[in-house]
């Protein structure tokens, strides 16, 4: 395959381990990826709340030049991405839309509009997104590429005997849905030996990170909930190793990254039944699907801890379907490809 220069400009601080979320390690995998496979990679970092140091950015670039923006900083600096539209050939890469998520800020959802219409290409990352594109009338279908994101196999999990080591991976934050899991642990008739681990950085929405506090010590299973914070990967590979299942009880998602983790290491999944994440757990893979709300979670987690079969027939599927889990090599080919024909 043809490979060239790209200009890949990403939020500051791709590499910190206390800033790790899904966009980010697409990022770096896409990095690693493209420039493994013959590509000049020029990584800039930027302030999301800096216009100036996109303009630099791409000022510098040459006439005609290539670059692929992040979402989360094309979104922010629409003015910036009009003015070189017509000299430089520029590419979106979206994790997500604003509008899809409940109570989106209109101006946020008008710039990332303007951003995506500016770009030559919009690379999503998964086919739902690329709907809801579509269905908004946001850029033409021609003109959006979908890269699903990829995930490692891996031996499977080591888990426990009961099936009570429960994991949740994602930024703490109220569309990831950790407070419909507390509710649903807290209603949960299945005998207290489980011990829930939430995962991901807790800087997002500190409010909200007391308020699961709170409301965990009320439904006293605050001794039975670990909030980790954000994990460096050899620690966060050690959270999965220990883990019998995860859940997902995100209110919005677009894909979920973390249920292909889990699914690459032979663990079996109940997550919400919205967004890109069906398509995450296509079917045959050993995944329940409930509707974001605190009892049917509740129910789906009373089944999986109340019946051994269930929970044998499940955890065997997924370690069977980890050959089937899409690898990042899937996922830098069908960037590499969108890049290259951009003209």
């Amino acid at each position: 395959m043809p490979t060239g220069t790209v200009h890949f400009v990403v939020p500051a601080g791709i590499d910190d381990p206390a800033l790790v979320s899904g966009g980010n390690v697409y990022d770096r995998r896409l990095t690693e990826g493209l420039s493994a496979t013959g590509w000049d990679v020029r990584r800039c970092e930027v302030d999301l709340g800096s216009p100036e140091e996109v303009r630099a950015v791409l000022t510098a670039v040459p006439d005609g030049g290539l670059v692929l923006i992040d979402g989360l900083v094309a979104g922010r600096v629409p003015d910036e991405l009009e003015s070189s539209a017509t000299r430089l050939r520029l590419v979106v890469l979206a994790h997500m839309v604003s509008a899809s998520f409940p109570g989106a800020d209109p101006r946020a959802v008008e710039d990332e509009s303007r951003a995506f219409r500016a770009a030559r290409h919009v690379i999503v990352t998964s086919p739902w997104t690329r709907s809801e594109l579509m269905s908004r009338r946001l850029i033409a279908p021609e003109r959006i590429v979908v890269a699903t994101p990829g995930a490692d196999v891996a031996a499977p999990a080591e888990g426990t005997r009961d099936g009570g080591a429960v994991l949740c991976v994602g930024v703490v934050s109220a569309h990831k849905g950790q407070d419909i899991l507390i509710e649903a642990l807290g209603a949960l008739r299945a005998p207290p030996t489980w011990r829930c681990t939430i995962v991901g950085s807790t800087d997002a929405d500190p409010g909200f990170v007391e308020h699961l506090e709170a409301r965990a010590a009320d439904l006293g299973v605050a001794d039975r909930i670990t909030m980790t914070g954000a994990l460096a990967e050899d620690d966060l590979d050690a959270a999965y190793r220990a883990a019998d299942l995860l859940v997902a009880p995100s209110r919005a998602e677009s894909y979920g990254m973390a249920i292909a983790d889990a699914l690459a290491r032979g663990i079996p999944v109940v997550a919400s039944d919205v967004g890109g994440i069906p398509l995450a757990v296509s079917p045959g893979r050993a995944a329940i699907l409930v509707p974001p709300e605190p009892q049917a979670l509740s129910r789906a987690l009373d089944r999986w801890m109340l019946d051994p079969a269930l929970r044998r027939r499940l955890t065997a599927e997924a370690v069977r379907g980890r050959a089937s889990v899409p690898r990042w090599s899937d996922t830098v080919d069908r960037v590499a490809e969108a890049l290259v024909s951009v003209r």
